[in-house]
């Protein structure tokens, strides 16, 4: 017989994912630089800010490019008369002017980007993005994320950014095509405010049209942020395991603690005046020490079986039991345990308190 090899894909076997990242798998996510972002938004907003800033600061702009032409023909006049000009003095002044041209639309435009950024992410530093993955170099790996739907995606956002901006342009361009064709009659100064103001209202547009896009994106974005956090079923149970501990663990642990909370309270009845009972079903150990509390004060409780055993401890320990059913019932419900008992229980326990010392006495 020929053996038959068959090959079982474990995928079928894995939990479909279908529950919310909790916050422990988003802040972890956060801590690997894995981040719900849209840069179309912050590449958005920077348009924005920075084509308004264009439109606001055009005279500026326009003033100081004729300050430079104005200033690079005199330049040229005078050192050329003396002989004196050099390449590094002219491209020193090139530089200054235009970057007083253009520092207001370029500033503005960093601060939207960089704001934009900062709603999104808010204050993140990592250097999980810049450490290499043996995936990244792996080749098969590369071909499989050139044909992801990540890139898919990329690719229609591409296309429709190249269309609608394209369909904007054309649109805007064709209705004032007049006035292009009319700028012949104008002298140069009023034809390049036309260019200008053309110009500017095209890259409002066409920045409109990029900013839907990026909203549309932005709610991508987000989607699928959160649907590559989902979790399955089971890895929400060992998260909570691993951050809340194993509820067999934790109950075992609840009750080491409870039977050593027990101990030192059964350690304390033997300091205590008088024992208070139901008589069966609870047991309040009461001490008065003026040298810690100004009242009497509860140095044990209990109920039930624990009660039994409270009163088994005072009678090896020879502490005084007396039975008064509502002041034991409202002892064990409104004192705890280190507590002060409250004052309107003063009277009934003076008197019990009294009684005991008065049986001392007599021994």
């Amino acid at each position: 017989m020929t053996d038959i090899k068959l090959k079982i894909d474990l995928q079928l076997f894995t939990e479909e994912k279908t529950e919310k990242a909790s916050p422990k798998k988003k802040q972890d996510s956060r801590k690997k630089g894995q981040v719900m972002q849209s840069r179309e938004i912050n590449t958005a907003a920077a348009l924005m800010a920075s084509v308004l800033a264009l439109k606001y600061s055009g005279g500026f702009m326009f003033r100081t490019i004729t300050e430079a032409t104005y200033f690079f023909r005199d330049l040229f006049y005078t050192d050329i008369l003396n002989e004196s000009i050099g390449g590094y003095k002219v491209l020193l002044y090139m530089i200054m002017y235009v970057t007083k041209a253009v520092v207001i639309v370029i500033g503005v435009g960093f601060v939207a980007a960089f704001i934009t950024n900062k709603l999104q992410v808010g204050n993140l530093f990592t250097t999980e993005t810049l450490k290499i993955k043996p995936e990244r170099l792996n080749p098969i790996e590369g071909f499989k994320r050139m044909f992801s739907m990540r890139t898919f995606v990329e690719l229609v956002k591409s296309l429709l950014k190249i269309g609608i901006v394209g369909f904007v342009g054309y649109s805007y361009l064709a209705k004032n095509i007049g006035l292009v064709l009319k700028s012949q009659q104008l002298v140069p100064i009023q034809f390049s405010y036309m260019i200008f103001e053309l110009s500017i209202n095209l890259a409002i547009r066409m920045t409109f049209a990029i900013t839907v896009i990026a909203i549309l994106d932005f709610f991508y974005q987000r989607y699928d942020y959160e649907k590559n956090l989902k979790m399955s079923k089971q890895e929400i149970k060992e998260e909570y395991k691993q951050s809340e501990g194993d509820p067999q663990i934790k109950s075992k642990i609840k009750e080491k603690q409870r039977q050593a909370a027990m101990r030192r309270m059964m350690q304390e009845i033997p300091k205590a005046d008088v024992i208070i009972t139901n008589p069966t079903h609870f047991a309040v150990a009461v001490k008065y020490d003026e040298d810690k509390f100004e009242a009497p004060y509860v140095v044990a409780k209990g109920k039930n079986l624990i009660a039994q055993n409270i009163k088994q401890k005072a009678r090896e320990t020879s502490i005084p039991i007396v039975e008064n059913k509502p002041l034991a019932q409202a002892l064990y419900k409104e004192v705890e345990i280190g507590q002060m008992i409250s004052p309107q229980l003063y009277e009934a326990v003076a008197e019990i308190l009294a009684y005991v010392y008065s049986l001392k006495e007599k021994i």
